[in-house]
C-alpha cells in the first residue's frame, strides 16, 4: 500500500473509491443527438483505465425540455438516454472507476430559440448576461413539473448503472432560486428568507429520494460564496452547507466559490493561466471543517503537488483534476509508477472550455488525442521498422513530430534556426501572464531528450544539409513570418510593424498607436497590452463586427482586465486600406466592408496583426527530390493509414510540411498535424 495521500482509498457511503483523484463534471460537448455515444464513452474510459477513481460525467445533463442545451449537453429527459448511459458506465466500471453524472435545469442560463423553442424559466425576471434570454418567472405548475423532472432523470441514471448523481447548484435554476440576487418570486419559493430560497432544492432532493431510495448516492456541486455584493456570503454559504448536511439526503458536497453569469465571473470560478492556482481550496476546506461532510472541489488544481497538499492537509476528501486530465489522461498511472515528471502539464490555456462556450467541442491545446480517443493514440505504438526522420523547425509542430517519431522508434534529427526551441510559443511566453505556455515546449523537449533526438540549433537548414543525412522522411515545420500585407492589396506596407515586433521588444511602442487586428487572435491584444502598459494611447481596429473573435470568452477576460484602466479604444467594422507617411506621423486610410465610406486618421505607429505567411522556401527546394513531391493522401490521413503516395518514383525520401509552414492556424492545429501524420510513419 502506497503512503501517498492521493493513492489512499476513500469510502463514500457504500462505494469504495480507489484513490482521491476525480474528474469533476464537465461537458466536453461530445454527445450525438443529445446522447453520450461511443466517443463520449471512449473519452472517459481512457481516464478510467489509467486509474482515476471517480468520473463525474456531463457538465449539466438537462432534466427538462425547457432547459435546452447551450453546449451540446446530454439530454437526461429522454428515455433513450438509458442504454447510452449504461454503455458509458460499463466502460468506466470495466476499469474499476466509479462513475456519476451531473443533472441540472439551466433556468435562465440558456435561450428560448434552442431545442423546442420553449421560454426559459427562472426565479428571476432578469436575463443572464452570458446567454441573454429574458426568462419568464416560474409558476407553481412549472415548479411541480421540474421537481418531477429531476426525479425522473435520476431514475434514468440509476437504471443506466450510475453510482450516483450530482445536482448542479451554481448559476443554474436551483442556484437562481437560492441566491438573493436572482430570486424575484413571491410565495413559498420566493422572498429573502433562506428557508424559502432553499425550498426548491429541498423539494427536488425529497422527490429524488422518494424515487430512488436512500442508498443511491446524491451530492451537490454548489456555490457556498457568490463573491458578490448582495449575494450569498461566506457565512450564509456555511449555513447552507450545514443545512445540507443536516438533511441526510445529501451524501457529498462539491464546493464552488463565485458566480458564472458573466465571462469575468466565470473566469474567477474557473481560473485560466496567469491567475492564482487553487484560489478557492482553503474555502472548500472551511466547508469541510464546518460540516464534516465528504467534500470535493476543483478549480485550477493543475499539478500533483497541489492536489496532494489538498488531501494531506485534510482540506478535501476527493480532489478534482479535470483540465489536468484533459492534458494527460494518465496522471494517476504516472503517479503510481513514480513518473510524475512525465505528466504532460496543463498550461491553463483553457482552449478546452473556450471552445465549448463558442459552441465547439472540448479539445486540449497541446494534446490532440483528447476527445479523439477513437482515432488518436495517447500512447504511441512502435513502428514495424526504424526509419531516419529529419525535421526542420523546433516549434510546437516540429517538436510534436519529433516526440511521436522518436516514440515510434525512429532515428530523429531536428534542425532549428534559433538558439532555443519554441517558435511562436516562445514569443507568447514573454507575456508574464502567459509564461506557462512554455510548458508545451519544455515537456516535448524532455520527451525528446529521453529518446535521444538529435537537435541542431542555430542552424539555418538548406536542402544539402537535409539530404546529407540520407533521410527516409523529411518533415518541414518551419512555421511562418508575420504578414503585413493588407487584405487583397497585393503589396507589403513598408510603414507598418507587426504585432510580433512589439511583443518581442524589437520595436518600442509609439505614443499614439493603431493596432490593426485582422486575425482576431492573441498577438493583436498582446501587442495592444504592451503598448498600453508603456503609456501609449491605443486604438484596436478590426474589420469584423466583434474584436478578437478567436480569443473567445475566458481568455479574453485577462486582456480586458489589463486594458480597462488604460487609454484603449476598440473600433469595429473598419478596414485599414493603406498607410503613408505624413510628416513625422503616419496617415491611415480607413474604409469599411459595409459601404464605400472612407476616412483618414493619423497615428505615430501602425501595428498589423494579419497572421503569418509560410516560411516554405526549403519545402519547395526539397519537393522535386522527394518521392511524393509533398503530396498528402487526405483519405489515408483521416483514416489513420500510412502515407504511400508516389509521384516521383526516383525520389529519395517522403516529404511533408505541417503547422504554419502550411498556413497560419493555431497551436492545436500544428500539434494535430504532427500527431496524425507521424503516428503512422
Amino acid at each position: 500500500m502506497s503512503n501517498d495521500p492521493l493513492l489512499q482509498p476513500y469510502q463514500l457511503k457504500h462505494l469504495t473509491l480507489r484513490n482521491r483523484i476525480m474528474t469533476t463534471s464537465h461537458e466536453p460537448a461530445y454527445p450525438e443527438d443529445g446522447m453520450p455515444k461511443e466517443r463520449y464513452a471512449a473519452y472517459h474510459a481512457e481516464r478510467a483505465k489509467a486509474g482515476v477513481a471517480l468520473a463525474m460525467t456531463a457538465g449539466s445533463a438537462a432534466v427538462s425540455r425547457d432547459s435546452p442545451p447551450v453546449f451540446n449537453n446530454v439530454l437526461a429527459y429522454k428515455d433513450e438516454v438509458v442504454p447510452w448511459i449504461r454503455q458509458l458506465t460499463d466502460a468506466c466500471h470495466d476499469h474499476g472507476c466509479a462513475v456519476m453524472i451531473q443533472l441540472t435545469h439551466l433556468g435562465r442560463r440558456t435561450g428560448w430559440s434552442k431545442g423546442d423553442w420553449l421560454p426559459s424559466v427562472s426565479s428571476s425576471r432578469h436575463r443572464e448576461p452570458a446567454h441573454r434570454a429574458f426568462p419568464k418567472l416560474a409558476e407553481d405548475w412549472d415548479i411541480e413539473r421540474i421537481i418531477g423532472d429531476f426525479a425522473d432523470a435520476t431514475e434514468r441514471m440509476k437504471a443506466g448503472g450510475m453510482d450516483g448523481i450530482e445536482l448542479q447548484v451554481y448559476g443554474h435554476l436551483l442556484d437562481q432560486f437560492w441566491s438573493p440576487l436572482t430570486n424575484d418570486l413571491d410565495g413559498p419559493y420566493g422572498g429573502q428568507s433562506l428557508d424559502s430560497r432553499m425550498k426548491l432544492l429541498m423539494d427536488v432532493l425529497a422527490g429524488i429520494r422518494k424515487r430512488v431510495g436512500d442508498d443511491f448516492i446524491v451530492g451537490l456541486r454548489y456555490t457556498a460564496d457568490e463573491a458578490e455584493a448582495g449575494g450569498i456570503t461566506p457565512e450564509e454559504g456555511i449555513e447552507i452547507s450545514k443545512r445540507l448536511a443536516a438533511t441526510r439526503m445529501v451524501d457529498f458536497l462539491n464546493v464552488i466559490r463565485g458566480r458564472i453569469h458573466t465571462d469575468p465571473a466565470m473566469t474567477d470560478v474557473i481560473p485560466v493561466q496567469g491567475m492564482k492556482t487553487a484560489p478557492h481550496l482553503d474555502f472548500a476546506g472551511a466547508v469541510k471543517a464546518a460540516t464534516g461532510m465528504p467534500t470535493f472541489h476543483a478549480a485550477r488544481i493543475p499539478d500533483v503537488a497541489t492536489a496532494r497538499h489538498a488531501i494531506q492537509a485534510g482540506l478535501l476528501d476527493m480532489v478534482g483534476m479535470t483540465r489536468a486530465h484533459m492534458a494527460d489522461p494518465h496522471v494517476v498511472r504516472k503517479i503510481v509508477e513514480g513518473r510524475e515528471d512525465d505528466i504532460r502539464p496543463c498550461v491553463g490555456a483553457t482552449y478546452c472550455l473556450d471552445r465549448i462556450y463558442a459552441a465547439g467541442e472540448a479539445l486540449c491545446i497541446h494534446n490532440a488525442a483528447t476527445g479523439r480517443e477513437l482515432t488518436m493514440p495517447h500512447d504511441i505504438a512502435p513502428a514495424p521498422e526504424r526509419r531516419r526522420v529529419v525535421i526542420i523547425g523546433a516549434g510546437p509542430a516540429g517538436l510534436e513530430a519529433a516526440r511521436v517519431a522518436s516514440a515510434r522508434g525512429h532515428e530523429v534529427t531536428v534542425f532549428e534556426a534559433q538558439p532555443d526551441p519554441g517558435g511562436q510559443i516562445r514569443l507568447t511566453a514573454l507575456s508574464p501572464r502567459r509564461r506557462e505556455m512554455i510548458g508545451i515546449i519544455d515537456w516535448r523537449m524532455s520527451q525528446c531528450a529521453a529518446r535521444d533526438v538529435t537537435f541542431r540549433f542555430n542552424t539555418w537548414a538548406e536542402a544539402e544539409d537535409v539530404t546529407a543525412l540520407a533521410p527516409d522522411v523529411v518533415i518541414v515545420a518551419t512555421g511562418g513570418l508575420p504578414n503585413t500585407e493588407l487584405f487583397e492589396s497585393g503589396t507589403d506596407q513598408p510603414h507598418v510593424v507587426s504585432a510580433w515586433d512589439l511583443i518581442s521588444g524589437d520595436v518600442k511602442p509609439g505614443q499614439d498607436v493603431l493596432i490593426y487586428d485582422e486575425s482576431g487572435d492573441h498577438p493583436g491584444l498582446m501587442a495592444a497590452e504592451v503598448a498600453a502598459t508603456a503609456g501609449a494611447t491605443v486604438e484596436v481596429m478590426t474589420p469584423d463586427r466583434v474584436f478578437a473573435p478567436d480569443i473567445m470568452a475566458m481568455n479574453l477576460v485577462p486582456y480586458m482586465r489589463a486594458l480597462q484602466d488604460k487609454d484603449v479604444a476598440f473600433t469595429v467594422t473598419r478596414r485599414l486600406k493603406g498607410v503613408v507617411r505624413d510628416g513625422n506621423r503616419l496617415k491611415a486610410t480607413i474604409g469599411t466592408d459595409y459601404s464605400d465610406f472612407t476616412s483618414t486618421k493619423t497615428y505615430d505607429q501602425v501595428v498589423v496583426n494579419y497572421g503569418t505567411l509560410p516560411l516554405d522556401d526549403l519545402y519547395f527546394a526539397l519537393k522535386p527530390l522527394s518521392s511524393n513531391e509533398g503530396e498528402v493522401d487526405h483519405d489515408a490521413l483521416i483514416a489513420g493509414r500510412p502515407q504511400t503516395a508516389t509521384r516521383n518514383p526516383g525520389g529519395a525520401f517522403q516529404l511533408f510540411r505541417i503547422g504554419d509552414a502550411v498556413s497560419a492556424r493555431n497551436i492545436h492545429a500544428a500539434i494535430y498535424d504532427a500527431l496524425r501524420l507521424v503516428k503512422d510513419l
